[in-house]
């Protein structure tokens, strides 16, 4: 459906995929924990959860500078 609305509004390289992707990214960006993200994802393993999701390297500098100084 998403491909064919892409298709639609000429908009190219649509994929459902994508959007669960930058969801999960965003949830974890703003905080959500992992764990969270794996149920809502319905991810069996935590290690896909975490290969699915982008970690920004400015968050793993900001999470060091709260938790560890």
């Amino acid at each position: 459906m998403l491909k064919k609305m892409g298709e639609q509004c000429d908009v190219h390289h649509v994929h459902p995929h994508k959007f669960r992707r930058i969801m999960a990214t965003t949830a974890i960006d703003k905080g959500m924990p992992i764990e969270q993200v794996q149920r809502l994802l319905r991810h069996e393993k935590i290690d896909t959860t975490l290969h699915y999701a982008m970690v920004k390297q400015s968050n793993v500098k900001s999470a060091h500078r709260k938790y560890i100084g």
